[in-house]
């Protein structure tokens, strides 16, 4: 048998750059992974669909040609599918056209050894996988998450997509059913609007984006209805049925929808089935495998979890965060993890942008939380780039003099949401932040009267 000072099950964003950096610092790694090295990210989810979103962001724009001073605009913007084929090439060579050669030689130039294949813990501090067996001092499991199949009935004989699905196709249905209103499917939904495609989201909740302030879930709301998009809420999905033109589903009010394809983007799990966690005495939960700061999995001394294994802010930059903690903790550190001021973002138009705290969040704590907006809209950035909306919404702590948490619709507003981020993490006190000067023209001046409201609140 061979034997590793660290063995990392899953090789994707968390697992590759905790096997890379432990590698680099004088461990011996050997990495398993069963799919593409490099995860879901570069392949699927995070850049290909960004890519195709920027193309269908830059069709928006050309249609706004004349009112933005430029003459040739042509409203039609030419043939859609000749142009959608051109956003999927361009999607494809951003994706690497899904060869995950370049990564896998990456990993082996900083010294781990690759291993293809599932692996599976089969007992104490050995994993096997295509017929070998790996022993280890530490075991990191990097394994991700998968698609969330809601149980309707008759979905497995529709047309249907998941979100990887839909991402990796080249296919443009002329109508499309979307299952799901969190940021996939608002994303998904705009994406596909744009292209020409009449697409109905259907939501459970009774708004998009739930966890975010109810005044940002409104203007994304607006925003995809703006689109085209219709919008059903409280839409409990019962049954799904094949049609000679796609499918049927119906809902529980009674009411029947029909499109040509149906795409399920109502969330995701962890991937923890058949790893053989029984075997090292670990029970993973609903939501994945519980850790404590150090991100070691909660009663293991050697065992470790990072990215959407733990079901901590199913993000890649949170998966990166995890997984330079354990890196760092493998090589003697003592390094913590601190979510506080992880980022949450939609890549819609207007970009969603939030951190920490809601209000509603902060009150559920016992904090006595107060909080005031802004129009971006108003800013003078907005008015050179003809931009008429938008909100920033700011919530303090009232007793500490503190931000707690920011919540933006706006352009680029992920990008400019750094300034909170800090704020939270610094525990900045709110009179500093308001002697800040930000640039002008920019977007960030939407944060300074926001900032004075909040002052005034807090007395």
């Amino acid at each position: 048998m061979e034997h590793f000072d660290v063995v990392v099950l899953g090789a994707g964003s968390a697992g590759g750059t905790v096997a890379a950096a432990v590698a680099g610092g004088g461990k011996t790694v050997a990495a398993v992974e069963d799919r593409l090295v490099g995860g879901e990210c570069p392949y699927y989810a995070g850049m290909p669909s960004k890519a195709r979103l920027r193309s269908a962001h830059v069709r928006r724009l050309l249609s706004r040609a004349r009112e933005l001073g430029v003459a040739a605009a042509d409203p039609a913007l030419g043939d859609v599918r000749a142009a959608y084929a051109r956003a999927v090439a361009r999607r494809n060579d951003i994706a690497d056209q899904r060869d995950d050669d370049a990564n896998a030689k990456s990993l082996a130039s900083a010294g781990v050894i690759l291993v293809r294949g599932r692996g599976r813990i089969v007992r104490p501090g050995v994993v096997a996988v295509a017929g070998r067996e790996l022993g280890w001092t530490d075991l990191v499991i990097a394994t991700g998450s998968q698609p969330d199949i809601p149980p309707i009935s008759g979905l497995d004989a529709v047309p249907m997509w998941t979100s990887d699905e839909a991402l990796s196709s080249a296919e443009l249905p002329a109508s499309l059913l979307i299952l799901g209103g969190g940021p996939v499917g608002c994303e998904l939904a705009q994406l596909f609007a744009r292209f020409g495609v009449a697409v109905t989201l259907l939501q459970v909740e009774s708004r998009l984006i739930p966890e975010e302030e109810p005044e940002i879930s409104d203007i994304l709301a607006s925003a995809l209805g703006r689109d085209g998009i219709r919008l059903r809420f409280g839409a409990h999905a019962t049954a799904a049925s094949a049609t000679a033109s796609g499918l049927q589903l119906a809902l529980q009010d009674g009411t029947v929808l029909g499109a040509e394809r149906l795409l399920v983007a109502t969330g995701r799990r962890p991937r923890v089935d058949d790893l053989g966690l029984e075997s090292a005495g670990i029970k993973a939960g609903k939501d994945g495998l519980a850790t404590d700061r150090q991100c070691r999995v909660t009663g293991q001394a050697h065992v470790w979890a990072a990215g959407d294994v733990t079901g901590i802010a199913p993000f890649t930059h949170t998966a990166n965060y995890q997984a330079d903690i354990i890196a760092r903790n493998l090589l003697g550190g003592d390094a913590a993890a601190d979510y506080r001021a992880i980022p949450r973002a939609v890549y819609t138009e207007p970009e969603v942008g939030a951190v920490g705290l809601t209000r509603e969040q902060a009150q559920q704590s016992g904090i006595e939380a107060i909080s005031a907006g802004a129009n971006v809209g108003e800013t003078a950035r907005a008015r050179t780039d003809g931009w008429t909306n938008g909100r920033v919404i700011l919530v303090a702590d009232r007793r500490k003099h503190i931000l707690l948490g920011a919540s933006i619709a706006g352009p680029y507003a992920a990008e400019w949401l750094g300034e909170a981020q800090l704020a939270i993490l610094g525990e900045t006190p709110l009179q500093t932040l308001t002697k800040l000067v930000r640039p002008f023209p920019t977007y960030r001046e939407a944060y300074t009267p926001a900032l004075g409201e909040l002052i005034r609140q807090a007395g």
